[in-house]
């Protein structure tokens, strides 16, 4: 069995935004050479998150409204972490969309189901962040 680990770095300029990963995990797949397994992906902080869904803007639109009616960023002073930070949404918000995702190597490629992306969540930016990709497998 062989392992392949990477790190994914980002620096999204704005609080929230959804970015499709799936061709630098696609390049990650195949410097591993790994064919048959799987693959692991998840955010390596707890304001940013990874999920699986189609790549549509206007359900990334929906997602941004949605998450927003749940944890709302603002007043900052109805949470209680907030104090003397101003994060406390995007830490609910990342809990709602979750920490990670796994997925199957077949014959060398993601074997993803129709429409399905990888996606990295980021719900408190405008600073560096990653995410770990880790593969194992034949």
């Amino acid at each position: 069995m062989k392992s392949f680990r990477k790190e994914l770095w980002f620096e999204v300029p704005t609080r929230r935004a959804f970015i499709n990963i799936t061709p630098e995990v696609e390049a990650c797949l195949h410097e591993s050479g790994i064919k048959e397994g799987l693959v692991l992906v998840n955010a390596m902080h707890i304001t940013a998150s990874v999920f699986i869904n189609d790549d549509e803007s206007g359900l990334h639109h929906d997602y941004d409204v949605w998450l927003e009616k749940l944890a709302p960023h603002e007043p900052v002073s109805q949470y209680r972490h907030n104090v003397g930070e101003d994060n406390a949404d995007a830490h609910m918000k990342r809990q709602i969309m979750g920490r990670e995702v796994v997925v199957a190597v077949t014959d060398g490629r993601l074997d993803f189901g129709t429409w399905e992306r990888i996606f990295y969540g980021e719900f408190d930016g405008r600073r560096r962040k990653r995410a770990l990709v880790k593969i194992i497998g034949e």
